[in-house]
Order: C-alpha cells, then sequence, then structure tokens
C-alpha cells in the first residue's frame, strides 16, 4: 500500500471504514499507517503486525 490509496479500516465494535493512507512509518514489528477518515479528517494512526492475522488493521480496498 501506498500513500493515497484508499484502504479499509478495522476496528473494535464499529464497522469496517473506508479511508485514505496519509503517511506510512516502518517499524520491525509491523507498519503504521496514518489514515483520513471522516471523522477524523487529519487521520489516525493504524498499526499492521508484520505477522499479520488479527493484527491486520488496514488493508487495500479491493479486498473489502
Amino acid at each position: 500500500m501506498q500513500v493515497n490509496d484508499n484502504v479499509v479500516v478495522k476496528t473494535d465494535g464499529i464497522d469496517d471504514r473506508e479511508g485514505t493512507i496519509l503517511l506510512i512509518e516502518e517499524f520491525n514489528e509491523g507498519i503504521m499507517y496514518l489514515v483520513s477518515l471522516p471523522e477524523y479528517p487529519k487521520g489516525i494512526w493504524f498499526f499492521n503486525e508484520k505477522e499479520g492475522g488479527e493484527g491486520t488493521f488496514v488493508r487495500p480496498i479491493q479486498q473489502k
């Protein structure tokens, strides 16, 4: 995924939401995505663990 890609964000207790990646930061444990959502237009951070599975919160929109 890249900056400006449209993505789906998984959050607890709320349906998946669509947003746009504003910034990406890579770490040893995974990747942080700053994603603009309608209720957070300036962005909110989500962390995808390298192992994936339950630790994947941001995914490409076509996998919806």
